[in-house]
């Protein structure tokens, strides 16, 4: 079992989000996004410190270049992938937005051939492709939900998707990076999603006083909406940050950013029990996904 220890760390964390999106999905008519983003990185850096002081890790070792390869995921990552990924969701809706950042996984296994030297065979390439083919199908599924868009935004979306494929590819090869080079002490996933998430966030509390955004604590006035967005910071960004940084460690980052990727098909076993009807090209969506997974794992 601990030979697939990052394939399991992906997954789990494409659960978790998928659980993640859908309480989301409900604070964004309370609180905006980027505000939202804000707090949910806050509670979540402040779980990392409790985390690291109860398990009594100090602060590691960590050159600087390594040290520099994470933080700079972060800001690439975090910020300007998460920021490009909410415009993308404003102009061109979830399922679009879902659909595009698919286009992660092929960018983050080219960018990791081209900078890392990271060789996928035939067989794997098939199972990254049948597993991005799945998830494609699911998300962009016609439904009453996908919102009529004009030409200006459709580009305007499109721009910001790409970009937001780019940035996560780059941030999560630069992590993958980080963990590639030969040091004395070893990086602990737990130490790089603190460092990565902090640098994220340090750049989002900068854009947002210099954009003048106002951050009003009122909209966390109602006990049920801090709960919703603690539990929904502890399972996506928390544990979800965590288990990522556990899985670009221990497996490539092609396959890790595959399936990374697959937290739609893990929405659907949630909307059959919140009472939603799901399709038959759904279903079967969620199978080639699941085919292409076990391809991976069988490779392994």
């Amino acid at each position: 079992m601990t030979d697939f220890i990052g394939e399991i760390a992906a997954l789990s964390a494409a659960c978790l989000w998928a659980v993640a999106s859908i309480v989301y999905a409900k604070l964004g008519a309370r609180i905006p996004p980027l505000q939202l983003n804000l707090i949910k990185g806050i509670i979540a850096i402040a779980l990392f410190v409790f985390t690291i002081v109860v398990r009594g890790e100090i602060f590691p070792a960590i050159a600087t270049l390594p040290m520099s390869l994470i933080l700079l995921s972060g800001v690439i990552g975090i910020s300007l992938g998460d920021t490009a990924f909410f415009i993308t969701i404003n102009c061109l809706g979830a399922r679009r937005a879902l659909l595009m950042q698919t286009l992660t996984s092929p960018m983050s296994a080219i960018f990791g051939l081209i900078f890392l030297q990271e060789k996928l065979n035939i067989l794997a390439g098939c199972g990254i492709l049948l597993t991005i083919l799945g998830v494609a199908w699911v998300v962009s599924e016609r439904t009453t939900d996908v919102k009529q868009i004009s030409t200006t935004e459709f580009r305007r979306g499109i721009t910001f998707g790409l970009l937001t494929a780019v940035a996560g590819a780059i941030g999560a090869v630069l992590s993958r990076s980080a963990f590639s080079i030969n040091t004395n002490a070893s990086i602990n996933p737990l130490w790089a999603a603190l460092l990565r998430l902090s640098a994220g966030i340090l750049i989002l509390m900068i854009w947002t006083l210099f954009k003048q955004h106002s951050f009003r604590l009122s909209n966390l006035r109602d006990s049920r909406t801090i709960t919703a967005t603690i539990f929904a910071a502890f399972c996506g960004t928390y544990l979800g940050i965590w288990l990522q940084q556990t899985a670009i460690k221990f497996t490539s980052v092609g396959i890790a950013s595959t399936l990374l990727q697959t937290s739609p098909i893990f929405v659907i076993p949630f909307a059959i029990w919140m009472g939603e009807k799901v399709s038959i090209r759904a279903i079967l969506g969620v199978f080639i996904s699941i085919a292409g997974i076990a391809l991976l794992f069988y490779l392994k």
